[in-house]
């Protein structure tokens, strides 16, 4: 799009919820492309996420997952300034920092209180850049703008509206219960110029019959003086990637669907590789969590990790890397992806201390490597072609990493990039490792893939369309049961009443 100046006429709505996973990310994504498809030219931004799925931008930077899929709704490459700062848990006290795309520092919770002020400056200077660009700029708060501990020093949720001056309305997720609790409790909790500028209410995942929830909203409007803005239906079936929590709804496919499963480690990151596995109706996908073995399956996927170490301790304490050296010995396969990669091979080291404290662990010695890692981050978006079997099926994907791995497993590549060689495979072929996150997303890498796996007869599969029908199917939506000319009555024209 052309690079117009926009900051006289732009607009901003923020989106806030009244707890995590109240619909806020999914909101924002739909929002946008309703202003897309009208020809808008909109923007999404995420002042602070706290998330381990994360997306590369073209430039080489690291945002969090849901702003990505929230710039597609817009038409758009993901942009750094769509998601300033960026936390990935490394522990349950500390953090790595990524301020517009660039790895900062780790941090543990009070000394990043104490950085919030650097923090905010970037915030504003990549909102204020957006806001320049395009006519409208659709906002995600962070968690609750109720939590007491985090006002001072937001910069994720209305000390971000105060500061830019912009209208907030309030989503909470109806099927969780306390709907109207939610709503209430939390326009309460705030401060009187906060809560002037919340301009109304959205109900999410409502089922049944709206004339039994409207007393509640009379009592809801009257009690607040807020509009309900809409009322947004449960949405069977609907995807739409996760911002953070692991999604293990599937469709039921029929045949015989491949068997995978997946450990779900404590730092799993990236778990949106297996969005398109879930959803392929050749796939059986279970994720198996801690306490429980792994069952018998054709494939195991070791998932990305954002501590490689502690993650393969966990793998140990679960019995989950007997359970893997067992699946081997009846004939099934595995597949490492990234930090899963690093884990196939004979040492992780990290003398850094870069994901925890400094050392090293071995690993499960099924590839013939070692991996080290450092403070620099590889960052890229990749195609390239798998060398799997007698496939040379294209393969489109990206690049988080801080390891390096080095060994003779990797003489022979699981697949072929730009930059060279990517990935490992075992001399038998029941082992691949690769640092590709995405391997599933494209039809012909996931069709040579799953084939490797065991699955000899599939139906077609286009995962890449079915993100995009769900897209508009939330637009759809959204245009049917929100007040949209009310949110943005200076860009959507209200449609004329006609007498009955």
């Amino acid at each position: 799009m052309s690079q117009q100046n926009f900051s006289r006429q732009s607009i901003t709505l923020m989106v806030q919820g009244t707890t995590s996973d109240a619909g806020k990310s999914v909101l924002v994504a739909g929002l946008c492309r309703v202003l897309a498809r009208r020809g808008i030219a909109v923007a999404p931004f995420k002042p602070q996420n706290m998330a381990l799925n994360s997306a590369v931008t073209p430039d080489g930077g690291e945002i969090g997952r849901a702003q990505a899929v929230q710039a597609q709704a817009c038409f758009l490459e993901p942009q750094r300034d769509m998601n300033p700062v960026l936390l990935k848990p490394s522990s349950d006290t500390g953090a790595q920092v990524i301020i517009q795309g660039t790895a900062l520092a780790n941090m543990d919770a009070r000394d990043y209180h104490d950085y919030k002020a650097v923090a905010r400056s970037a915030v504003l200077e990549s909102y204020g850049r957006l806001k320049s660009r395009y006519q409208a700029v659709i906002v995600e708060g962070a968690g609750s703008p109720a939590e007491i501990n985090l006002r001072a020093g937001d910069i994720a949720n209305m000390g971000f509206a105060e500061a830019v001056d912009c209208p907030v309305i309030l989503i909470a997720d109806i099927d969780r219960g306390g709907v109207f609790a939610h709503l209430v409790g939390t326009l309460d909790l705030l401060s009187a110029s906060e809560q002037q500028r919340v301009v109304g209410f959205v109900i999410n995942r409502f089922r049944g019959d709206i004339s039994l929830l409207e007393p509640g909203l009379d009592w809801l409007e009257q009690r607040t003086g807020k509009p309900v803005l809409g009322v947004l239906p449960y949405l069977h079936g609907f995807h739409l990637e996760a911002e953070d929590a692991i999604d293990a709804s599937q469709v039921t496919g029929s045949g015989e669907p491949l068997r995978v499963v997946v450990p779900v480690l404590p730092r799993t990151s990236n778990h949106t590789d297996f969005d398109a596995l879930r959803l392929n109706p050749n796939v059986d996908l279970q994720f198996v969590r801690s306490g429980d073995p792994l069952p018998a399956a054709d494939l195991i996927i070791l998932p990305g990790s954002k501590n490689v170490r502690g993650d393969l301790d966990a793998l140990r304490t679960n019995g989950w890397d007997r359970d893997v050296l067992r699946h081997l010995r009846y004939g099934g396969k595995v597949l490492g992806i990234c930090g899963g990669f690093q884990m196939l091979g004979e040492v992780v080291a990290d003398p850094d201390g870069i994901e925890g404290e400094a050392g090293e662990s071995p690993g499960l010695g099924l590839l013939a490597m070692s991996t080290r890692l450092y403070p620099e981050k590889q960052l890229r978006r990749i195609t390239g072609s798998l060398c799997v079997g007698d496939s040379e099926a294209a393969v489109e994907g990206y690049e988080i990493h801080c390891g390096i791995s080095t060994g003779p497993a990797l003489d022979n590549p699981v697949a072929q990039l730009p930059h060279g060689p990517d990935g490992a495979r075992s001399a038998d072929g029941q082992v691949l490792g690769t640092y590709l996150h995405g391997l599933f997303d494209r039809t012909e890498a996931a069709s040579a893939l799953l084939h490797w796996a065991g699955l000899t007869s599939a139906k077609g599969f286009d995962y890449q369309a079915l993100r995009e029908q769900q897209i508009d199917r939330l637009a759809d939506t959204l245009e049917q049961h929100l007040d949209l000319a009310r949110l943005f009555p200076s860009l959507i024209a209200t449609p004329e009443r006609t007498s009955p």
